[in-house]
């Protein structure tokens, strides 16, 4: 009987779980199952360009993992008994022998609000945004990278609306000194009204407010026995496996996984991929009878949109502090660019690789037993 591996969300983290692991197995030995609401690729760091009224070239699932061996099945997960071993879904149920759990998050966005946390919401802010004329007020609020990149974008595109930002604190105050100023810089040219060190109401927002605050995990796993962190993400250990049910695995903004010097990792596209080849990798190794190998999960940088014509690239060290050097102008736009193009390429990479897929074993290997080589 084929080991089942069920993967749950095609994000970034789950499509790059399920390209990794379809390739390095043998497909008579293993049967991965990619479970999606919908049928296209979502480039979630894309968002706040549909929002602002761009066509984007759309990644269809089923065209992404043509001839992989990965079985899609588009359908909404309701349910997960992580001890009987199985996924409720609107369509029926399906069982595993071993979880990936990807269901990532959603943004925290009060009522009357917009939000680019999604691809829905993008849309619904892009509809209304086509209906306003110019002069008209758009209020976005956080000044975290998704207000940034959605306050830009939209001004860029829009130059006729009264764009405002507000953020808790000081603008870009994570950022080095002259990273901070040229964020000033861009905001200015660009017309934005800036409103710092203030905390806006839900009460207080306008007609199309956009809401960038944060985001929340999915709630799915609260229900369910697996150990979870006061925010919802299953807690897991260095390769990713949860550290009350070895036969689940979460990865992205759904897991509580250990970053460097000892911090909790945080929910970013720039983690969620690594950790989508930690699992990938572990799973690989404890199914073929060998010791998975724990590669150190950090950071290299924080890659800031501002608009088609700029970007602000800013080095940081591996736990995320940031370096006196960074990227602007159109070196930086066109390093941001060529981070989503390989976000999306790299699903599709390990397919086209050369190598050989390993037999499963009948007795996968305790991490203590034999060393990855």
């Amino acid at each position: 009987m084929k080991h089942r591996i069920v993967v749950l969300g095609a994000g970034y983290s789950g499509a790059h779980a399920a390209s990794r692991i379809a390739r390095r197995l043998r497909r008579e030995d293993v049967e991965v199952t990619l479970v999606n609401a919908e049928p296209d690729f979502v480039e979630r760091v894309r968002l706040h360009q549909i929002a602002a009224g761009q066509d984007l070239l759309v990644h269809r699932l089923d065209e992404l993992f043509a001839g992989t061996g990965v079985r899609l099945r588009i359908d909404r997960v309701t349910g997960l008994d992580v001890e009987d071993k199985k996924v409720a879904t609107e369509t029926g149920e399906l069982r595993y022998d071993t979880l990936i759990y990807s269901l990532g998050s959603f943004g925290r966005t009060p009522e009357g609000t917009y939000s680019v946390a999604d691809y829905p919401g993008a849309l619904r802010l892009r509809k209304r945004l086509s209906s306003l004329g110019d002069g008209e007020r758009v209020p976005v609020v956080g000044g975290g990278l998704t207000g940034l990149e959605a306050a830009t974008e939209i001004a860029e595109t829009r130059p006729g609306l009264a764009v405002t930002l507000a953020t808790a604190g000081e603008l870009g105050d994570w950022l080095a000194p002259g990273a901070r100023r040229h964020l000033r810089q861009v905001v200015a040219k660009l017309g934005i009204t800036l409103e710092e060190n203030r905390v806006v109401d839900p009460g207080e927002t306008g007609a199309t407010t956009v809401w960038c605050t944060g985001f929340t995990a999915s709630t799915l796993a609260e229900g369910t026995a697996l150990e979870t962190d006061a925010d919802g993400r299953i807690k897991v250990d260095e390769t990713m496996q949860s550290t009350s049910h070895p036969d689940v695995y979460a990865i992205g903004d759904s897991a509580c996984a250990p970053g460097p010097r000892g911090q909790v990792s945080l929910m970013r596209c720039g983690a969620g991929v690594p950790q989508a080849w930690q699992a990938a990798g572990a799973i690989t190794a404890r199914l073929t009878g060998r010791k998975p190998r724990c590669l150190p999960l950090g950071y290299v940088h924080q890659a800031i949109s501002l608009g088609r014509k700029e970007s602000l690239i800013q080095f940081v060290t591996w736990d995320d502090r940031p370096r006196r050097g960074f990227l602007t102008g159109r070196a930086g736009a066109h390093y941001k660019e060529l981070v989503c193009r390989f976000a999306v390429n790299a699903i599709r990479w390990p397919q086209r690789m050369p190598g050989r897929r390993r037999a499963v074993t009948t007795t996968p290997a305790l991490d203590g037993d034999q060393v990855h080589t």
